[in-house]
């Protein structure tokens, strides 16, 4: 599974344990402790374990699921972004390209 290792290392760090502590607490290894940290990565079983000792529901250590649908919408909000940059990108351009040539040639 998918989880927030970042939230468990701070969690763990806020109450002054290693990992090794940590692993111990929960009923883990030290590398499975790790690999969530690091990897983001752990079983249901692990997920149970470091929730019930970091006193959180379970949810909250899961990485949030994006779905097909929330994807889509986000590329279909940023589809206009490319086209509408490239054309302001051009207009600026030429603009500035104007204006040098202007100042240039009134020098």
């Amino acid at each position: 599974m998918d989880v927030r290792g970042d939230m468990v290392r701070q969690l763990r760090t806020e109450r002054g344990w290693t990992q090794q502590q940590l692993a111990e607490i929960a009923d883990l290894s030290l590398r499975t402790v790790q690999r969530v940290e690091n990897q983001n990565v752990a079983s249901n079983e692990s997920v149970s374990s470091l929730a019930a000792v970091l006193e959180l529901p379970r949810e909250k250590i899961l990485a949030p699921v994006i779905s097909s649908e929330q994807i889509s919408r986000a590329q279909r909000q940023v589809a206009w972004l490319l086209p509408t940059a490239t054309f302001v990108g051009a207009i600026v351009g030429s603009a500035g390209t104007f204006l040098l040539m202007n100042w240039l040639g009134g020098y």
